[in-house]
């Protein structure tokens, strides 16, 4: 309608040969109007089909729904039904049994009493199981606590050490944790001259380092590992082979390290490993270097965690 009447004022103004350009203008205003009216009507005309048609889906998953619930309710309908009549039967044969067989009711009564009477001590017996479960569970949980606890002490002291020990980096020196204990490793190089286990000043600098550490945690247990090569060592002079001059290189340490008063000499182990623990092949010049090392090996105490797990049962 809006489109016949555009044209009809079009065709009036253009037979109408005295109509003054203004006039014309508005005409043509009001047709430009007139279009962006219409087409705004005829957007508005597809958002309301849209709406129509989602609400037509959703009228259908309703009806589809209500047909569900419908047939859902029919069939417990007839489960109902069919349970009422075996609720009947059941009924009729109690009432049967109770008015004809009397002695064998009291018979069922006595066995059903005795059955009753070893449930409840099953029932004892299990509620005092139950207990001892709670009580595991709750030491469990108190293990796993004191574990984490212990990880985490682990993990600070790890980092402590690696601070302490910046500026040993890259001199053959590292810090690692692994298996809830900490592992400092220290080549050859940095403390021992070759077939010697007198410390020199750059080992015994980072040995210092690591007792100030250790006097500030005393309750870890500390094991110095001494490593070798597998070349074989000359007997001549003070050292017999690999094995005394590993153990005797990690004794030197452990020298070192109860010159620190705080350091509890009792938590102190030395260990000679010679050869037999190498950490890579000694096939290669750099390999048998590398297995040439002291290694300090730094436990947490598990008394309190051997305790617990005795107390589990």
């Amino acid at each position: 309608m809006i489109k016949k009447l555009s044209i009809g004022l079009l065709a009036v103004a253009l037979s109408t040969s005295c109509v003054s350009k203004k006039i014309y203008n508005d005409l043509e205003t009001k047709f430009a109007d007139l279009k962006k009216e219409n087409r705004s009507i005829s957007d508005e005309n597809a958002d309301l089909l849209k709406a129509k048609n989602q609400l037509e889906l959703y009228r259908d998953g309703l009806t589809s729904d209500l047909s569900k619930s419908k047939a859902e309710l029919n069939k417990l309908k007839v489960d109902y039904a069919a349970a009422q009549d075996k609720f009947k039967v059941l009924q009729d044969s109690y009432d049967a049994l109770e008015k004809n067989s009397s002695d064998a009711l009291q018979s069922n009564m006595k066995k059903n009493r005795d059955l009753l009477g070893q449930l409840d001590e099953k029932a004892k017996a299990l509620a005092q199981e139950q207990e001892r479960l709670n009580k595991n569970a709750q030491r469990l949980q108190e293990l796993e606590n004191l574990i984490a606890a212990k990880e985490a002490s682990m993990k600070k002291l790890k980092e402590t050490l690696s601070k302490a020990l910046n500026s040993f980096e890259g001199k053959g020196l590292t810090v690692e944790q692994k298996n809830g204990k900490v592992y400092v490793s220290m080549e050859n190089k940095l403390l021992f001259n070759s077939g010697s286990y007198a410390v020199g000043s750059e080992g015994k600098k980072a040995v210092t380092e690591v007792g100030k550490v250790l006097g500030d945690n005393p309750e870890i247990s500390v094991l110095i590992e001494g490593h070798t090569d597998n070349d074989a060592f000359s007997a001549a002079g003070p050292i017999a082979d690999n094995w005394d001059l590993s153990t005797k290189r990690a004794t030197a340490i452990v020298s070192i390290l109860t010159e620190n008063k705080k350091i509890n000499k009792q938590n102190l182990t030395a260990a000679g490993r010679s050869e037999y623990s190498p950490l890579v092949s000694n096939a290669t010049a750099e390999g048998k270097a590398k297995n040439r090392r002291i290694e300090i090996i730094l436990t947490p105490r598990l008394d309190e965690i051997a305790d617990m797990l005795n107390d589990l049962n």
